[in-house]
């Protein structure tokens, strides 16, 4: 699709704030073209928490989606600035896609996918959040009559300080070197992503024991910089606990292709925090999730490592072999029932579990993962 001949005042800001970082300014943000467009009037405005750099909006769909040959969609609307989004809806799946514009050209449309991690806490279906850089318009459609009370979420998770110093370092946190158990894996803390504790709801609840390390991807996306990780996580963490009600963030640790670990969910990274990662067997395991889309992509040798790390200085800490199985009751999932006795490995992919293709590619790295994992632990 053609350009069209003027610009509009978004795109002309966002050009000035480009001219200005070819003279030597910072790169520019969505919150910067903000900035530098505030005569503009788009039909979807972003609000956060004063003094927060996150901003976002839920926006009901139900009157701005038309009848279409196969289902129906909206108009394209323009937003402020935003790099994150999101559905939720009631009922069956309605086959949700989307495309966004982003200096000035509209992307593919992207098929969004449910959540297979669990529901919002009222009860709505949601769906994967999607890293899709800084968008300026988007436009929705279904493949199926659209449900009731279908909302979009868009999220502009901002820029911090901190943001371009954790970029620039390989962890602030002391490495602990143990001689009876598989080391402490570098950390990023919580406070380097800039969680807000305030966006809690409740307090951490403990395991007795440990069995398993699920592995997981996030399917986000994969073209993140790496400064656009703690901004990634705000974002997560903004949709799990505002959107979806949840505790916290719902994995306990997270890899980037950089292959730096973080810390997720809040509760102290050396306890046994339960997540809300793997429905129906998060009351025995930590969920570790790589940043990015592994469906058509393979995970950086970088992650790989980084995984490897985190799941023997789990296990081995608490008794398991990584390269081992164990026998473990579902809670209930879409794929065991409440109840079932199941014997999986010690290390497995989401889809082991749940009716889901997570983690992706990796998938098919797990073996390898387990024998370095196990490696690890005999090494120490």
């Amino acid at each position: 699709m053609s350009c069209p001949l003027r610009p509009s005042p978004l795109l002309a800001a966002a050009a000035a704030v480009v001219l200005t970082t070819a003279l030597g300014a910072a790169t520019p943000t969505a919150q910067a073209v903000r900035a530098a467009a505030p005569d503009s009037a788009p039909d979807l405005r972003l609000a956060g928490r004063p003094g927060g750099p996150v901003q976002s909006a839920t926006v009901g769909l139900d009157t701005r989606l038309h009848p279409a040959p196969s289902g129906a969609r909206t108009a394209r609307l323009s937003t402020e600035p935003f790099s994150m989004l999101a559905l939720t809806w009631r009922g069956a799946d309605p086959g949700v896609a989307v495309r966004t514009r982003t200096g000035g050209r509209w992307s593919p449309w992207r098929p969004v996918d449910p959540l297979a991690d669990g529901r919002a806490s009222d009860g709505r279906t949601a769906s994967d959040l999607l890293w899709v850089d800084d968008s300026e318009g988007v436009q929705v459609r279904t493949a199926r009559p659209a449900p009731d009370a279908l909302d979009l979420v868009l999220i502009d998770p901002g820029v911090r300080p901190g943001d371009q110093v954790t970029s620039r370092t390989t962890s602030t946190t002391p490495r602990t070197m143990l001689t009876d158990s598989a080391p402490k894996p570098q950390l990023h803390t919580r406070r380097e992503w800039g969680a807000d504790p305030s966006w809690r709801n409740g307090e951490p609840v403990y395991l007795r024991n440990l069995k398993q390390v699920h592995v997981h991807h996030t399917a986000t996306g994969n073209g993140y910089s790496r400064a656009d990780v703690p901004g990634i996580l705000r974002g997560m963490y903004r949709y799990h606990t505002q959107t979806l009600g949840w505790f916290d963030l719902g994995y306990n640790f997270l890899v980037d292709r950089f292959g730096r670990a973080w810390v997720g969910r809040s509760g102290g990274a050396d306890r046994l925090v339960q997540g809300a990662h793997t429905l129906g067997f998060n009351h025995a395991s930590v969920g570790i999730a790589v940043i990015g889309n592994l469906d058509s992509r393979q995970s950086s040798p970088e992650a790989v490592t980084t995984l490897v790390k985190l799941a023997s200085w789990k296990l081995d800490r608490h008794g398991r072999y990584a390269d081992g199985k164990v026998t473990v009751t579902s809670s209930g999932s879409d794929k065991y029932p409440e109840g079932t006795r199941v014997r999986l490995p010690a290390i497995d992919g989401h889809r082991d579990t749940n009716d889901t293709a997570c983690p992706g590619l990796i998938y098919d790295k797990l073996p390898g993962i387990r024998q370095r994992a196990q490696r690890r632990i005999d090494r120490w």
